[in-house]
Order: C-alpha cells, then structure tokens, then sequence
C-alpha cells in the first residue's frame, strides 16, 4: 500500500486486525507503532518521502513474564524462570556449620543462610524455614526448627541448633538430614530441597563448613507403618529410614550410676532427658521417668522422678537408692522407663531403655563400668526405644 508526498496514510479495521494474526507462536508487541512506517524528519522517517510498510519485522526477543507486566524480579540476582518443573532446575544453596562436642556429648547445628531459593508463593518469593532429623530414629523425637524469614529466596538466619546426648556412636552410623521448606499459613507446608550429611565426615571439636546445593526428595511409596511429618508436605517411610531389624527411637536419657561401697548399695541419678517423642495433641509431653531393679521381687524395687510438664527436653536431677551387695547386683538389670502422663486414663509409654550384662552396646558398657569402678558416679547418655520392657505394661497407670 503506497501513499502520495504529504498525504496521511490511513489503515482500515480489516487491515489492523489483520496484523500479527498468522499461526505459529504469538510474541509480545511493545509498541503497536513499530509495525507502521513512520512519517516525518530524521532516518525512521525518511526525509518525509513515501514508503512500504516493512515486509520483514524481527521477531521480538519473549520478555518474562514478569516483565511483561511491569513487575520486578523478585530478589537481586534470582532468576525469575528458574522454578520450572525441569529436573535440572536449582533449588538453591544452604550454608551452615557443624561441631561435634565430645566432651559435652552435643552436635551443634549453626544454620546460617540460603541463597536463590525456589520460589514458592504466588508473589515469587517464599517463607522459609530450616528442619533438622537425625537418621535414623523418629523424627518427630529429634525435630529441630529454624525461625521463618517473610518474602525472601535469600534468608539469612543466624541460628544454633543443638542434639544433646550425641554419642561416637551416633557419629559413626547416623545422618543428619537438613531439609529447607516454606511455610504456609493457609495449607501444607512445602517441601523446597534438602541436604543429607553423614556424620561420620565430622571430627571431634572441630568446625565443619558446608556450603551446598540443596536436593530434591524421591516420595517414598506408602506402606502399612507410616510416620507422617507435620509441614512437610508429604509422608515420609520411617521404617525404610531406619532400615530392617531397628526399633523406633523415641528420645535419648542421661543416667549417672554409681555403687557405694560405703551405703552398700547402687545410686541411680535420672539427670535429664532430650527430644522425647510428643505423645500429645500440643506437640509436647508431660514425662515422668520410673525405674526398676529386675527381677522385681517386691515394691521397694519401684521409683518414680516428678512429672515435668510440656516439655520434650526435661530436667530431673533426681537421685535414687537400690541397697544391694555388689555381688547380687551383677545378675540384675536395671531398668529405665519414660512415660507420659495423661490424667484420667492410662499413661502413655515414651521409650525405655534397660542396663545389665544381657544388655548390648553403650548400655552394657555402662553397666559394666558401674560394677568394675565402685564409688565412681559415671555419667552416661542412652538411647530411649520403642520396645515395651517386659512386665513394664503392667504398671503404666502407677
């Protein structure tokens, strides 16, 4: 379509709506004015002379979509296309810190900050927080919880979390899994990435550095025994965690044991106890601990510490005296219960653990230790399982 010198070039209704119509991918127009020849001084224009409208238009370069409606990126240097459902895809960087303290027995956890998170919320950004689970064991009994950072995909957070009653033996054989999710206030907390640490790779009293990317979680298929984690969005299969043969942990005790040779007779302090398993509907427990020297041949056997209430970390500090020759307490076992106490109906059992020379590992190392070293107060933590001690049913509701 062609005009003459000094003419207004005019474009009928059917030839505008003609424009940019033909199959194929639509691209977005910036200024509707480019696909018109411009009239006027200066080189777009010609001199003022006629002309074609371009028979060629480049395509435009696809703009994101937040740019196309006027909005900025959400966080300096986040990509916004970089949460595609593309298994290639990052899910962002977690720095953090740990330090194994032999001598306090304690794993301490200084979770630091994140950077190019994924986005999780409608506005792009996210709200997240930072969950510690020991494996295995039960992760609701060894749960520790960041603070939420607002509207952000570069949190930083500061914070120390600390295990107490960390063995060498938990170094060896257990995992820390460090998982990164977004909080939402109106559904299910989502699942963002996370990162597995064996502990192994840690030395004694010295600081570890870890600056990596975070990973995605392959869903485990749902089976008979679950254990479903609140806020993450999805179930987690405890027993594949802890592998066949092993007892649910539920928490972990510090005893003191001790014989006097003066009182003639065994000193058993229940000390403290940390991340018990929540047996109530508030996430917390009201635990008290009972002791007993089997075989159980009369009531004096009993003891029982005051209960603590809503709390999964109490201290006791409690002292408790067997007299018995040292001689008769080599063929006993003493065993060690945690409970959780309800009013009105039947006490809830948390996990126990029971010292003797049938027992295996740090507990009949202890209990060992206690007869060959008398007058000698060793302090000693344990491993609270799942198992129901025998004859321990029948007393829940004392």
């Amino acid at each position: 379509m062609r005009g003459r010198r000094g003419d207004r070039m005019t474009i009928n209704i059917q030839e505008h709506m003609a424009i940019n119509v033909c199959p194929g991918p639509i691209r977005p127009i910036r200024q509707i004015s480019d696909y018109f020849p411009r009239r006027g001084p200066g080189p777009e224009g010609g001199g003022g002379g006629g002309g074609e409208a371009p028979t060629h238009l480049a395509p435009l370069a696809l703009a994101p979509p937040a740019a196309l409606l006027g909005a900025t990126t959400p966080e300096d240097g986040a990509e916004v296309d970089s949460y595609d459902s593309d298994d290639a895809t990052a899910l962002g960087m977690l720095e953090f810190d740990l330090l194994y303290d032999r001598a306090s027995c304690t794993l301490h956890c200084s979770i630091l900050r994140a950077k190019g998170l994924k986005p999780m919320d409608f506005n792009g950004l996210a709200d997240p927080y930072v969950k510690l689970h020991l494996l295995p064991g039960a992760c609701k009994a060894n749960k520790l919880k960041t603070k939420t950072q607002r509207n952000t995909l570069n949190p930083v957070w500061n914070e120390d979390l600390t295990y107490s009653g960390i063995t060498d033996d938990d170094i060896t054989h257990k995992v820390l899994r460090i998982a990164v999710c977004d909080e939402d206030k109106l559904s299910h907390n989502e699942f963002i990435g996370e990162i597995r640490v064996p502990l192994r790779r840690l030395k004694p009293s010295q600081k570890k550095h870890f600056n990596i990317c975070l990973e995605r979680q392959v869903p485990v298929l749902p089976e008979p025994s679950l254990c479903i984690s609140q806020g993450w969005g999805c179930m987690w299969l405890e027993q594949a965690e802890q592998g066949p043969g092993l007892l649910e942990e539920r928490g972990r005790i510090l005893l003191s044991l001790s014989y006097s040779s003066r009182r003639r007779g065994l000193l058993v302090g229940i000390l403290r106890c940390a991340h018990l398993a929540a047996m109530d509907v508030n996430g917390y427990s009201d635990p008290y601990v009972k002791t007993y020297l089997r075989p159980d041949v009369d009531k004096k056997s009993k003891h029982k510490t005051c209960v603590k209430k809503k709390t999964l970390n109490p201290e006791f500090n409690e002292e408790f005296f067997y007299e018995i020759e040292l001689s008769t307490l080599a063929t006993k076992t003493l065993e060690v219960t945690v409970w959780d106490y309800d009013i009105g109906k039947s006490n809830d059992f948390i996990g126990g653990v029971s010292l003797g020379s049938g027992a295996r590992g740090e507990a009949r190392k202890h209990w060992s230790d206690c007869l060959q070293q008398p007058d000698a107060a060793l302090e000693r933590w344990h491993t609270l399982t799942s198992e129901l001690p025998p004859a321990a049913g029948a007393v829940s509701s004392a």
